[in-house]
């Protein structure tokens, strides 16, 4: 909800003045700006967007749940509103105005194919620490997320950081000149939304390094020295007479992992950073938080944050939901943990959670429920049989999977590790008493299209339940 304490976010005269659109009704305050018409708070600017469905069908219900103004393209009925020829362009000209009104903003961009989420939200943890700051929501990294994040900006903001992802080629580059950040990191480069691209995982690779052209003179490119095609980004850095810092395992590196302990409370990693080395505590316990925490780090230096305001924030940043959280499940016989990894998946982020998994001690068995990874086009099959081996130098015990591109990997394991298979997540959810017993530690991970949550959720839902043990 907007703080209403603070001067308003922008007025409707300003928005018509950013956009180049023209004032209908009164100028009223604006305290928030949304296109869904269900999140409406008083005083927000609603954006009648067009997709699915025409946002100008929902202005009415916006007006009468508090909207102060709405951004059309024709004059509407119920309340005051900017028109513009076009609201999306009239979103991103509002997004590039916050930036420009305020210069004196620090500003961040975070890309990957693993882990730019949590890694967004855990540089903002160190910037709210630092002073007033902005940043994403959810995963509001795209087309509509990046300049809406930016429009949100209170002129008062300190410093800020920004998400950006992408489904296709030439996406990431408009979206980085958006948000013009002063450091911007590219998290690791894996086989993600690999079918857009003709070849593959090298196109990838070029889509996540132009984030780097949006970079202002002088500005700190952060890039993952571990990750394959490094040489891109580096390319892509130097290219644009960027301030290269890279973060890995080898030495040379600006921050170096040395050491990573996972327990039960997170982790313990030992790193360099700049030549010093430096100890320190996560609340993270999965095995890629080692070199994600050094690119948090690296990036909140370069965004005038101190060493030691990074690491306290990096010691209380929790999982995000559906991307590690843990919790402990009480049935009739006992406990079993359940490690909730269900948002998104693809090959890298499968490989690092059967390794946090493998290191997990347990008293009963190490279970994997994995449903379809997606967008892996004609490496599909591959990529899913491909599990196999991390699922084997990990040690895991059991594997369960839901859905046709799983059956790859499920025919590919040997029989002891063969749990159940059925053709949806929502099938196997039904059976959800019968993947675990006490004393298991239990990872849920596959693509969200692919409806892992419902299995997760299905497991979580067991807490109390008189359910008999799995047999084991």
């Amino acid at each position: 909800m907007p703080d209403t304490s603070a001067r308003p976010l922008w007025s409707a005269a300003e928005v018509a003045a950013a956009t180049g659109g023209v004032l209908h009704g009164d100028d009223r305050p604006i305290t928030g700006v949304t296109y869904n018409s269900r999140e409406i708070f008083p005083g927000d600017l609603f954006l009648a967007l067009k997709g699915a469905r025409d946002g100008h069908e929902f202005a009415s219900a916006a007006f009468a749940a508090g909207a102060a103004t709405a951004l059309v393209d024709h004059p509407v009925e119920g309340g005051a509103c900017v028109v513009v020829p076009d609201t999306l362009h009239g979103l991103e000209a509002l997004g590039v105005a916050a930036r420009e009104r305020a210069p004196h903003v620090k500003r961040g961009a975070v890309t990957g194919s693993v882990g730019k989420t949590s890694v967004t939200q855990a540089i903002k943890a160190g910037l709210d620490l630092a002073g007033p700051a902005h940043g994403s929501i959810k995963s509001y990294n795209n087309h509509i997320g990046v300049p809406l994040t930016l429009a949100r900006m209170p002129v008062e903001t300190q410093r800020a950081v920004f998400e950006i992802g992408m489904n296709a080629p030439g996406e990431i580059a408009p979206l980085s000149r958006f948000v013009a950040p002063h450091a911007a990191c590219v998290t690791t480069v894996g086989p993600v939304h690999i079918e857009a691209f003709a070849d593959g995982e090298a196109g990838v690779a070029r889509e996540k390094a132009s984030i780097f052209q949006g970079l202002v003179p002088g500005g700190a490119a952060v890039a993952n020295g571990d990750a394959a095609f490094f040489g891109v980004l580096r390319d892509s850095a130097q290219a644009v007479g960027a301030r290269l810092l890279t973060f890995g395992s080898d030495a040379g590196h600006d921050a170096r992992l040395l050491d990573f302990r996972a327990d039960a409370e997170g982790a313990s990693v030992a790193a360099e950073l700049f030549g010093r080395r430096i100890d320190y505590r996560l609340a993270q316990s999965g095995a890629h938080w080692g070199l994600n925490s050094l690119c948090v780090l690296l990036m909140l230096d370069a965004l005038d944050v101190s060493l030691d305001t990074g690491l306290q924030a990096l010691a209380g940043f929790q999982p995000l939901a559906g991307r590690g959280q843990t919790r402990t499940v009480t049935l009739a016989g006992g406990d079993f943990t359940l490690i909730d990894e269900s948002y998104n998946a693809n090959p890298l982020s499968m490989a690092a959670g059967f390794k946090t998994l493998g290191a997990r001690s347990v008293s009963g068995r190490r279970v994997v429920v994995l449903t379809d990874m997606l967008e892996l086009g004609d490496q599909s099959r591959d990529l899913h049989e491909g599990l196999a081996g991390p699922i084997d130098a990990a040690g895991l015990d059991l594997v369960h999977a839901a859905g046709p591109e799983m059956r790859w990997l499920y025919d590919a394991l040997p029989a002891s590790r063969r749990g159940v298979w059925r053709a949806t997540a929502s099938e196997l959810a039904t059976e959800a008493a019968l993947l675990v017993a006490p004393g298991d530690v239990v990872m849920v991970k596959g693509s969200n299209g692919s409806k892992a949550s419902l299995v997760a959720k299905a497991l979580a839902d067991l807490q109390g339940r008189d359910t008999p043990p799995a047999t084991r």
